[in-house]
């Protein structure tokens, strides 16, 4: 009966041990369907008027980007090493849009931009790089960025940086899944699959989250964030 107790006791405190330690972090949507709880919305053209507007808007259950007046919509949050599945369409005509990681100063480029580094989503070249006043570094970067004594990451700059691949989004009025994982200094961007982009070096490693407004309108139904502890191979 004793030698039961001890070890009924045993069970007890090593269970007892396991349940203290809090369990991994479960993903959480960035975008519950409804508003947008979370985010703030910074629009420059807006400074000047009476009754700010504002190009964030929820319809049918989808975030939508209508495009003008240009800006932002960033978290409220700031985030490291993670996962973002974001699902997005050019629901009527190709365009121009961005997911910018990172983030941090406001409007840092042109009035416009907040500092960050930006995963591209422009219809045709989905996953390109753009530096804004952050930098990173990519395998064939003269290749891929041009003349070295061009580069820079602000304006007037060579801050382009094209993705690998051709041909891995969806044609127009389909939705396209993108992965970005930030991991430390290093970033890999995933389109329907294929990896399209990767650097390291980048000059941050934590910072807001950001969507554009970019003169098109994009719907998002998928903003999913997932803590991570190493880059998917």
């Amino acid at each position: 009966m004793k030698n039961h107790f001890l070890l009924s006791l045993l069970a007890f405190g090593l269970w007892a041990c396991a349940s203290s330690t809090p369990p991994p972090p479960e993903p959480v949507s960035l975008f519950d369907g409804i508003g947008l709880k979370g985010w703030h919305v910074d629009v420059p053209d807006s400074d000047t008027l009476a009754i700010p507007e504002n190009p964030f808007v929820v319809r049918n259950g989808l975030l939508v980007s209508l495009g003008t007046p240009g800006g932002h919509l960033i978290t409220d949050s700031v985030y490291h090493n993670y996962r973002l599945e974001v699902e997005y369409r050019f629901a009527g005509e190709p365009g121009n849009c961005g997911v910018l990681v990172h983030a941090s100063r406001p409007r840092a480029l042109y009035g416009m931009f907040p500092q960050s580094l930006e995963v591209q989503m422009e219809h045709g070249n989905a996953g390109d790089f753009w530096c804004i006043v952050e930098d990173i570094t990519v395998p064939d970067m003269e290749q891929r960025r041009g003349p070295k004594e061009e580069w820079g990451i602000t304006e007037g700059k060579g801050r382009h940086i094209a993705n690998l691949t051709d041909g891995s989004e969806k044609p127009v009025g389909e939705w396209n899944a993108m992965t970005i994982e930030c991991f430390g200094n290093e970033i890999k961007v995933w389109v329907n699959g294929d990896l399209v982009n990767y650097g390291n070096n980048c000059t941050a490693d934590k910072g807001q989250i950001a969507l554009q407004a970019e003169g098109s309108e994009v719907e998002f139904r998928k903003l999913l964030l997932s803590p991570i502890t190493a880059l998917s191979k």
